[in-house]
């Protein structure tokens, strides 16, 4: 049964403080920068595992503009996190919110976030309101915790256990206000690069990071004016994915070529291509468990050829003209 739900307009998170930051690596930035529809981020600019610029833009860059609610929703999936089927939705407002939620995910150097600044553009363009966000990070606190993530030595559950920290900081305070609020939310990085990166990379247990998604992206704990009802009782929890993971594929070995003297690279660019090679086979294995959630690009080709295949794939859903 789909969950049903209201729209819940809340106040805005408090305007976020600057944070301690280091060389690019530790991408250093406020976590909350609000600007005026006319303060578009440059194309080029960037956050998290993409191009040269990436260390560029902050993680969270809301726009707010007059629009009427978005026709998109929040998914949520019953039953066990990571293999789970969609939840059947109604129409296209099942799920959390009014809002729109669209993660990018690819191996670094694959080029996706130099997009999602243009996709926040062509957005933006038709009037929405849009909300740019990272992942690790989006707050303060889980800016805190991206840096021990990307320069610390530690296990791998430890590791784990920080990143679903970081999220579900990030999904209470910045994510699901935003959708609540009918904001499109572009995040770099959501769960699968976790299951990519932790799972394949590092090899790290599936089943453990299955139930650690489950625990950090439970709706239910959003408040009981953001999720209205979860479906009959005793149905299993719901979690929180985005409505649209665009996967941006690429050899690592191109993407390795692509990151040479870009930048001082952090404890997971510094790994060799076999690692990559991995994480790779890990977000093809997400995208076997939902494919209807995902959608592959190309990332081999020019770049105006990638962002022509990204652009269509949100015309063909009716969120773009």
């Amino acid at each position: 049964m789909a969950p049903t739900l209201r729209t819940h307009v809340s106040s805005l998170p408090p305007e976020g403080a600057n944070f301690p930051g280091g060389g690019p690596s530790e991408n250093s930035m406020p976590p909350t920068l609000r600007t005026d529809v006319s303060s578009l981020p440059p194309e080029g600019a960037n956050f998290l595992g993409g191009g040269p610029s990436e260390n560029s833009m902050p993680p969270t860059l809301r726009t707010h503009v007059s629009s009427l609610p978005p026709e998109g929703a929040l998914r949520l999936r019953p039953g066990k996190a990571g293999s789970a089927a969609p939840a059947e939705r109604e129409g296209r407002r099942a799920g959390v919110g009014p809002g729109l939620f669209i993660s990018f995910e690819g191996i670094d150097g694959a080029g996706k976030s130099t997009h999602i600044a243009a996709l926040a553009d062509a957005f933006k363009a038709q009037g929405r309101a849009v909300t740019l966000s990272r992942e690790p990070g989006g707050t303060p606190l889980a800016e805190k915790l991206r840096a021990l993530i990307l320069n610390d030595v530690m296990d791998p559950l430890t590791e784990a256990l920080l990143i679903f920290a970081a999220r579900r900081d990030h999904l209470t305070t910045v994510i699901a206000p935003a959708l609540a609020r009918g904001d499109v939310v572009l995040c770099d990085r959501f769960t699968d690069a976790t299951f990519a990166y932790q799972g394949g990379g590092r090899g790290f247990d599936l089943e453990v990071l299955s139930k650690l998604e489950l625990w950090a992206q439970a709706a239910q704990g959003l408040g009981s004016d953001f999720v209205h009802e979860l479906g009959r009782k005793g149905a299993p929890a719901a979690i929180v994915q985005p409505d649209l993971t665009v996967w941006f594929d690429l050899a690592p070995e191109e993407a390795a070529q692509r990151l040479v003297g870009a930048r001082v690279p952090d404890k997971f660019e510094a790994q060799p291509v076999e690692f990559f090679r991995r994480v790779a086979q890990g977000y093809a294995d997400r995208m076997a468990q939902d494919p209807a959630r995902f959608a592959r690009i190309d990332a081999a080709h020019a770049r105006e050829t990638v962002w022509h295949a990204v652009y269509q794939v949100f015309a063909d859903k009716g969120w773009l003209p």
